[in-house]
């Protein structure tokens, strides 16, 4: 007789779970006929004693399992990339058309905004009638005709991640790398994928500060995903500065849209988009090696093909057909709009990059609760970097509030992130580690 709470007894002394018992777990995960407090004290097990890759694979693939699983036939490769979080990090909106235009389709399932982090989808929501939700017809339709396809996870992909998640959110269990790594595999594996490429943010902006439990991310990821029958790389990037010169919704789809007509606002953002897609080609065997690949990438961008995959995209999926012309003409625009300066010039030393997202989500820009709206007008936008001189004539950034009050705030937030000095700020590896 197959009993949960022998599993979770199992486990919370340190022993190795069959994939069987793992199966029959997250079944009674997903049906509902697992309680609450199990599926916690299984959760806590797994964060105190850990898992084997056997274990993690099991758990990843039986995650995946739980709810549909997508099958492609298609002439190319079916890539996604997945990216654990930061502040002005909109690669995705670049990466996928960039992507698409050489030969890769991309089904990039995407998420909204967590804690101080943006979300993709709250981006693209941003954009008057992009439907993030197609149905499983319409999703096929575009990736084929277009090549790209960036929505978010339906009710159907990996099912037993949503609950399980939810359970962990408010029992002290999310820090568990065991649980992480099925979690964002479960959706990702579910999409069909032939090829995964992990960007793993480390700093003060990301959700982990620590370069040691990035590292062990990243090859968690990279283990299992392999073990699953997926190609996966990773890159370990740093996030102690925006990425992005914006943060904020419609302000990102327009920078965006800029990289994409060839105006690089923030070179950082166009290295870390350029070397997730030099990965991607050379996994996906597009390509012989990352040089090769970065030629093919930067021709189709010079071209403007990355840029007619977005758009194209976009129309494809409700949005608007000319929305590189005039962007401001369809994006959301806030009333309040003036710049920041500093209390005293300097040159930008640090910036506390999470308080900068925080700062956002203060002006109406991501969700304190679950049933928050988003107001995708607010934000920063010209955001000052590293190693740049702000004073009277150069300002920290400009605010975008919904009205004055809120500008205030914003504005006090924004000067107490920066530290400015006189000398060049001691410079940060940009790709710390590629797995």
């Amino acid at each position: 007789m197959w009993l949960a709470q022998e599993v979770i007894r199992q486990k919370r002394d340190g022993l190795v779970l069959d994939a069987a018992d793992i199966q029959r777990f997250v079944q009674g995960i997903q049906d509902g006929s697992l309680s609450e407090g199990q599926v916690a004290a299984f959760a806590m097990a797994v964060l105190l004693k850990g898992m084997t890759l056997e274990e993690r694979i099991a758990l990843t693939q039986a995650m995946r399992d739980s709810g549909q699983v997508l099958q492609w036939d298609l002439p190319g490769p079916v890539v996604d990339k997945h990216s654990t979080g930061g502040v002005g990090d909109l690669v995705s909106l670049v990466l996928a058309p960039l992507l698409a235009a050489c030969g890769c389709y991309v089904p990039m399932i995407s998420g909204r905004g967590l804690g101080h982090t943006g979300g993709t989808l709250d981006k693209l929501e941003s954009i008057p009638g992009y439907c993030t939700q197609p149905d499983p017809e319409r999703l096929r339709a575009v990736v084929a005709e277009v090549g790209c396809a960036v929505i978010g996870q339906t009710a159907d992909l990996a099912p037993a991640d949503k609950r399980l998640y939810g359970i962990r959110d408010v029992t002290g269990t999310v820090e568990s790398i065991d649980l992480i790594t099925a979690s964002i595999l479960a959706k990702k594996l579910a999409a069909g994928l032939d090829v995964l490429i992990m960007d793993v943010k480390v700093g003060n902006g990301a959700f982990m500060n620590d370069p040691a439990q990035a590292h062990a991310l990243a090859e968690s990821i990279v283990a299992v995903a392999n073990g699953a029958g997926v190609k996966t790389r990773a890159l370990i990037t740093d996030m102690n500065q925006p990425l992005a010169r914006s943060a904020g919704n419609a302000l990102e789809v327009e920078e965006a849209l800029a990289l994409l007509k060839g105006e690089v606002r923030s070179p950082r953002l166009w290295e870390v988009t350029l070397a997730l897609a030099e990965e991607s080609l050379v996994a996906a065997g597009l390509a012989p090696d990352l040089a090769t690949a970065r030629e093919r990438l930067l021709a189709a961008w010079h071209s403007g093909e990355a840029l007619q995959r977005f758009l194209r995209m976009v129309e494809a999926l409700g949005g608007p057909a000319d929305l590189h012309v005039k962007p401001w003409q369809h994006l959301p625009w806030a009333p309040v709009v003036h710049p920041i300066y500093p209390e005293q010039p300097g040159v930008v030393q640090q910036i506390d990059t999470r308080a900068i997202g925080v700062a956002v989500i203060g002006l109406g820009g991501g969700r304190r609760r679950p049933e928050d709206m988003i107001d995708g007008s607010v934000g920063f936008s010209a955001l000052a970097l590293p190693g740049e001189a702000v004073g009277p004539e150069r300002p920290l950034a400009l605010v975008h509030a919904r009205d004055v009050e809120a500008a205030q705030r914003a504005e006090q937030s924004l000067r107490a992130a920066y530290v400015l000095g006189n000398g060049e700020p001691t410079a940060r590896e940009l790709i710390s580690e590629r797995l």
